[in-house]
C-alpha cells in the first residue's frame, strides 16, 4: 500500500481519524461552492474541459485537465482528473472505517488530486445511473460528495464509472475569464470518456486532439478555443 500522508488538516492542524470521518466527503463543500451560483442561468464554461496550455507557469495546474463544474457570474469551480496522488480507496476507508478492512480491489481503486482548495474533501465524478446523500447531477455525469458512495465503490455496488478527487480548483468572479484571455489555458466540450475510459496519463493529450490539437506542437504564442 502507497504511503498515506495526512489528509485532513485545517488552520489549527491536523484533526484526529474520528473528525476525518466526519470532515471528508461530506455534503458542506458542494453545497458551500455551488449554491449560491444555482440562483443564476448556467452559462460560461460550465461542463467543459478545462486544458492547460503547455507554458503555463502556476505548478499547481501544469498539465492538467480540469472539468468545470460550475462557472458563472460569481466565479468558478473544478476538479482535476488527470493527477493521480499516492492514495488509493483502501487508504480513505481505513480512516472512514477503521474496525474494517478495506477489500484488495480498493488498492487498485486511485485518488487524484482535484486542486488545491480544501484538498480534506472529497468529491466523487461518476456516471449518472446511482444517486447518493449528495449528488448533483452534472449533464451526463453526476458529483457525489457523501460518504456513502465511497462505501458502494467498496463494496462493489457503486456506479460503473467513477474518479474519486481530494480538493477542487476554485476562481473568483473574473479570474477564470482572466487566464483565458492571457492563453493560460483551452477548453473543449467534456466528453466522459475521457475521463472514465482513459488512463490518466492520455486524459489532457486526448482532450486536446478533440480540438485538432496537438499539445506538443503549441509555443506560448498559442491561443485559446
Amino acid at each position: 500500500m502507497a504511503r498515506r500522508p495526512p489528509i485532513v488538516k485545517d488552520g489549527a492542524g491536523d484533526r484526529s481519524d474520528a473528525n476525518v470521518r466526519h470532515g471528508i466527503l461530506s455534503a458542506s463543500p458542494l453545497d458551500a461552492t455551488l449554491s449560491p451560483m444555482k440562483t443564476l442561468a448556467p452559462s460560461y464554461l460550465k461542463h467543459q474541459f478545462l486544458i492547460a496550455m503547455p507554458h503555463m507557469a502556476d505548478p499547481t495546474f501544469a498539465q492538467t485537465l480540469t472539468y468545470i463544474v460550475e462557472h458563472n457570474a460569481n466565479g468558478a469551480m473544478g476538479l482535476v482528473v488527470n493527477r493521480p496522488q499516492e492514495l488509493n480507496l483502501a487508504d480513505i476507508l481505513e480512516q472512514l472505517r477503521p474496525d474494517e478492512e478495506p477489500s484488495v480491489s480498493c488498492l487498485q481503486i486511485p485518488i487524484y488530486s482535484g486542486g488545491p482548495v480544501q484538498t480534506d474533501r472529497g468529491f466523487v465524478l461518476h456516471s449518472n445511473e446511482c444517486s447518493y446523500q449528495a449528488t448533483v447531477e452534472l449533464e451526463g455525469v453526476s458529483l457525489s460528495t457523501s460518504q456513502d458512495v465511497l462505501f458502494a465503490i467498496a463494496e462493489g455496488a457503486g456506479p460503473k464509472q467513477s474518479l474519486i478527487t481530494l480538493g477542487y480548483a476554485g476562481w473568483e468572479a473574473g479570474q477564470l475569464e482572466a487566464e483565458l484571455a492571457d492563453n493560460a489555458w483551452l477548453n473543449c466540450p467534456f466528453d466522459p470518456e475521457i475521463i472514465f475510459g482513459l488512463a490518466n496519463d492520455r486524459r489532457l493529450d486526448a482532450a486536446a486532439a478533440s480540438l485538432g490539437i496537438n499539445l506538443a506542437l503549441l509555443t506560448s504564442q498559442a491561443g485559446h478555443a
